[in-house]
C-alpha cells in the first residue's frame, strides 16, 4: 500500500475507495470497472496537477518519503555483477556508506553511495544513511581504487547529513569530509553524482563534487536541513516551512542557481510511485553523462571539475 503525505490525502481518498470497489465481490462487473476507470482518472489528474506546484517543503517531505528508491535499489536495478569492497583499512567498515565494483550497461564502473535503509531493522543497522569517519574514509580509498584502474565512478546521495555523534568527532569527522572532498577534486577519473532522495550537508557533498551532479526531479540538496535551520535562525523547528523556502535547496532552484548540471524527471506523483521507471530514467541519464566525458583526459576531467566549482564561489569580484 503506498504511504500518503498530508498534502496527498484528497488523492488517498480517491484511492482508498478504488481500493474498495475493487474487492467487492462482483468486481468484475461493468459498473465497478467503469466506476475504477473514472476514479483512476480523477486520481491521476490529482497527481498531476499536485505535483507540478510542489512547494520547497512538500518537496522535502517527498525527498524522505520511504518508499523512494534506495541505494541497494538502484545497485538491483542498474548494476550487473556487484562486488561490495569494505572497510577504511584504519578502524572498521560503515554500513551508511557502500560502494564496490560492478558493471553499468557493460562498462565496468566504481559505485559509491548513502543506504538508508527500508525498515526499522535495516536503518538502525545503515545508521539512517548518516555515515561515521571511516564510511568517508572507504569512499577516499575506493575513488583511490578507481582511479588506478581507470575507472569511472558514480555516487549515489541520499543522507540528511554526517552522523553527528561524539564517537563520529573523536575520530575526526570534519578531516574525513575535508579529505573525501579534497580526493573528489583531485580524481582523474570521470566522476558522476546522483543525489536520489536527500542531500544534507557536507555528508552529502563529500562525494558529490563531481564533474556531473544530478538530481532527481523531487529530491533536495542543501548545507543543513531545513529543520536544523529553523532550529538556528527562528530558535524552533517549527518554522521547517519557512527554511526550506530560504535555502533554495530544491533541483530546480539548484539548476537555475547553476550549481547542478540535469534534473532528472520522476514518474507522475514521485519516484515511490513508481520506483522502476525512475530509476531507469536516472540509468539513462548517467549513461549520457559517462558518454559525454569519455573523450576527456585524466588531466582534464580534474582540471575541469576544479573549475566547475571554483565558478559556483566567483561573485564576479576579480
Amino acid at each position: 500500500m503506498t504511504s500518503f503525505l498530508d498534502f496527498e490525502k484528497p488523492i488517498a481518498e480517491i484511492e482508498g475507495r478504488i481500493h474498495e470497489l475493487r474487492h467487492v465481490s462482483d468486481s468484475s462487473s461493468a459498473s465497478i470497472l467503469e466506476e475504477v476507470s473514472k476514479l483512476q482518472g480523477r486520481v491521476d489528474k490529482m497527481l498531476q496537477q499536485t505535483y507540478a506546484k510542489l512547494d520547497p517543503w512538500q518537496k522535502t517531505q517527498v525527498a524522505r518519503h520511504a518508499g523512494r528508491p534506495h541505494f541497494s535499489d538502484y545497485i538491483s536495478r542498474l548494476i550487473d555483477d556487484f562486488i561490495p569492497l569494505s572497510g577504511d583499512r584504519n578502524f572498521s567498515d560503515d554500513p551508511a556508506m557502500i560502494g564496490g565494483l560492478g558493471r553499468f550497461r557493460g562498462k565496468s564502473v566504481m559505485i559509491i553511495g548513502h543506504e538508508k535503509g527500508a525498515d526499522t531493522e535495516s536503518r538502525l543497522h545503515h545508521n539512517f544513511g548518516m555515515p561515521h569517519p571511516e564510511g568517508y574514509r572507504k569512499a577516499i580509498r575506493l575513488f583511490r581504487l578507481a582511479e588506478r584502474f581507470g575507472l569511472p565512478v558514480i555516487t549515489l546521495v541520499d543522507t540528511s547529513g554526517a552522523h553527528p555523534g561524539v564517537e563520529a568527532e573523536e575520530r575526526g569527522q570534519a578531516e574525513a569530509i575535508a579529505r573525501s572532498i579534497e580526493t573528489c577534486l583531485d580524481l582523474r577519473t570521470p566522476l558522476i553524482s546522483l543525489v536520489i532522495g536527500e542531500g544534507g550537508s557536507g555528508g552529502a557533498i563529500a562525494i558529490a563534487v563531481a564533474n556531473k551532479v544530478m538530481m532527481m526531479e523531487h529530491s533536495i540538496y542543501s548545507v543543513i536541513s531545513p529543520e536544523g535551520c529553523a532550529s538556528i535562525l527562528w530558535r524552533s523547528a517549527e518554522y521547517a516551512k519557512d527554511a526550506a523556502e530560504a535555502l533554495k535547496m530544491t533541483a530546480q532552484d539548484l539548476f537555475k542557481l547553476e550549481l547542478i548540471d540535469t534534473i532528472i524527471e520522476e514518474p507522475i506523483g514521485g519516484a515511490h510511485r513508481d520506483p522502476e521507471k525512475a530509476m531507469d530514467s536516472a540509468a539513462n541519464a548517467i549513461a549520457e553523462s559517462l558518454k559525454s566525458l569519455s573523450s576527456q583526459s585524466g588531466e582534464d576531467l580534474r582540471k575541469n571539475r576544479r573549475l566547475k566549482f571554483l565558478k559556483m564561489g566567483d561573485l564576479g569580484l576579480t
